[in-house]
């Protein structure tokens, strides 16, 4: 019986251990307090294996808070990539520089691309300016319920360098204790590791305490843009959703330079040699030939009009031939035949005549 007991105890007991936490994202710095122009290690574990991961101080910051003024507030000229390991972990040496705004200030670590993951560490910058952090705001407070997502296609002048454009649907829910009238979210749009370009855009309407409501914003890049976009969505000083977006390469905008390298360069070398074909100088005696587009057809042609006569043919009339006759005689007293020219001989019959016969 005692041992039952005793059993039941021990089971008791490790059912109500207490059960560890799932460790997350975690980071260390090699020292809390450096001035500008040092340098101070960050480590940390619990990432993702093989993440991209921006190293960044930022000011007016806490752990508890995070960075509520997102990279604004943070020294993004100085900041450092790292990529984490097979396991998770990494170390990157980190250049001190005072942050756009007063400390308190933290060592911000976040994924640059895939699922968001940050992590924040106490970091003092000695000699900077340290002021109070501004309050809280309290009341209604956002939440994101679905997954966004971005509606519309391109269209025809997009594939002709048009400017791509979407619409960024979700759906938010008020988890705050009064209503949120007409919010105000900031949506900014990235390229590779760039930091994202903010815009405000403002939703009518007011979300009352528990519900939640359906807002569409849109989303237009500049004209020409192609490759892997980020459309992030921030509100209160908070990110709050990630949305991919693969925009195709403008192709009718390299078509078009196609054929003007080859058209152009085309209509250049036939202007240039119907320009030759005018100032080139004609050859004496040869008429000028019209060119072939202004020529009738040969079935809208006159037909020639040609004299035919007996005993004569057909064709230019002949020249007659030139004369024989020697520069010695004239055409009196040529002796011979026509077309004779041999010497005047005597042409008598070889038998002597009768003096006196007739």
């Amino acid at each position: 019986m005692l041992g039952a007991v005793v059993l039941a105890l021990l089971l008791a007991s490790v059912s109500v251990g207490p059960v560890q936490a799932t460790e997350g994202p975690v980071v260390r710095l090699s020292k809390s307090q450096a001035g500008t122009g040092g340098s101070v290690t960050v480590t940390g574990s619990g990432w993702r294996a093989k993440a991209l991961l921006m190293i960044l101080v930022c000011g007016q910051a806490v752990p508890a808070r995070g960075v509520p003024g997102g990279t604004n507030s943070c020294a993004n000229a100085d900041g450092r990539a790292v990529t984490t390991d097979a396991k998770g972990r990494f170390s990157r040496k980190l250049p001190v520089a005072e942050p756009p705004v007063p400390c308190p200030c933290v060592v911000h670590v976040a994924t640059v691309t895939g699922a968001k993951a940050e992590a924040d560490a106490i970091f003092q910058v000695a000699g900077h300016a340290v002021e109070p952090l501004p309050a809280e705001t309290s009341g209604g407070r956002l939440s994101v319920l679905t997954d966004t997502r971005l509606d519309g296609s391109s269209g025809l002048l997009t594939w002709f360098g048009a400017p791509p454009a979407r619409t960024l649907v979700f759906t938010v829910g008020n988890v705050g204790t009064s209503a949120v009238k007409n919010p105000v979210f900031q949506v900014g749009t990235s390229h590779g590791v760039f930091a994202p370009q903010w815009e405000e855009q403002q939703w009518r309407g007011t979300i009352e305490p528990g519900r939640k409501a359906r807002v569409e914003l849109p989303v237009e890049l500049t004209g020409g843009a192609h490759g892997d976009y980020t459309v992030s969505l921030k509100y209160g000083g908070k990110v709050l959703a990630e949305q991919p977006w693969g925009v195709g390469r403008p192709w009718g905008v390299t078509l078009f330079w196609v054929l003007v390298c080859l058209v152009v360069p085309a209509a250049l070398f036939r202007l240039g040699m119907a320009v030759v074909d005018r100032v080139r100088p004609r050859r004496p005696g040869r008429p000028r030939r019209a060119p072939a587009r202004l020529r009738p057809p040969a079935r809208l042609r006159r037909p020639e009009l040609t004299l035919r006569l007996p005993g004569l043919r057909s064709g230019p009339a002949e020249q007659p031939p030139p004369s024989s006759t020697l520069p010695w005689f004239t055409p009196d007293s040529d002796p011979g035949t026509a077309g004779r020219l041999s010497a005047p001989h005597d042409d008598s019959p070889t038998t002597p005549t009768r003096k006196g016969s007739t």
